[in-house]
């Protein structure tokens, strides 16, 4: 999208609060899941299953590198991250969040594409929407053994398309591999064709750049979903009882993910 053309946000729905101060969470019927939004240090258990789940998923594709366990375990460079929690307390879900930036520099972007053709086209990308708020999903994965695993493929994209809301910006950029492009497509991702891909984390992949922009209204029903998060809410709610209802089961991690 050319500079000329980037505008305002003009959405149906927008937070109150341009910092995410409080655990957030509502009832997905689509995928019969518990989403929560949090930032790691207001729900450490919950951080700590997101985390697992992750490195179960991209172990099980020779990913690790890409996750960058080392440098995100402590939470610092994550501003919020989301989980759906199935009814019985398993974390079958998440992905975090990055940002709002203040350079290009701080794009996770700007080292996979390193010195490859495409980098400074990304940078320009980046740089042309900072003004207006960019942030960063990273880190996503789903359980294999989710009840409705289709469904909830669909809602964590969904989810995380919320963050331009919560954090009060316009645009969100991800990187995808080729095979989960459609996914990420479903919650309103469009592909940046014009940049060559890159072999990031390595040969095995060819991975794409994606764009979400907020200003494009989203459909009735993930408005109101939107408006249920912000307002189905309690500063005091546990994790537990986000989990179960009840409190009374323990938040687990799914092992089989991807």
């Amino acid at each position: 999208m050319p500079v000329e053309q980037l505008t305002r946000p003009q959405t149906d729905v927008r937070s109150t609060e341009t910092i995410l101060d409080r655990t957030l969470s509502v009832w997905d019927p689509r995928s019969e899941c518990r989403f929560v939004v949090a930032r790691p240090s207001d729900e450490p258990a919950l951080w700590e299953a997101y985390l697992e789940g992750a490195v179960t998923g991209y172990r099980k594709y020779g990913a690790e590198k890409a996750l960058e366990y080392r440098r995100i375990q402590d939470g610092d460079t994550t501003a919020m991250f989301v989980v759906a929690i199935e009814p019985q307390g398993s974390v079958a879900a998440g992905v975090r969040i990055q940002g709002p930036y203040l350079s290009a520099d701080q794009a996770h972007a700007i080292t996979e594409w390193g010195t490859h053709p495409g980098a400074p086209a990304v940078r320009r990308m980046i740089e042309d929407r900072l003004p207006f708020g960019v942030l960063e999903a990273k880190g996503a994965w789903v359980s294999d053994s989710a009840g409705r695993r289709g469904e909830l493929v669909g809602a964590l994209g969904r989810f995380a398309t919320y963050s331009m809301d919560l954090l009060d910006v316009q645009f969100m950029l991800a990187t995808a591999a080729a095979h989960v492009l459609d996914t990420w497509r479903s919650s309103g991702g469009v592909v940046a064709g014009h940049i060559a891909p890159v072999p990031y984390p390595d040969d095995r992949y060819e991975t794409r750049l994606m764009w979400w922009d907020r200003s494009r209204r989203r459909g009735r029903a993930e408005s109101m979903q939107l408006a249920q998060l912000l307002l189905t809410t309690s500063r005091s709610t546990p994790s537990a009882d986000i989990a179960t209802g009840t409190g009374g089961n323990v938040v687990r991690p799914m092992r089989s993910v991807s």
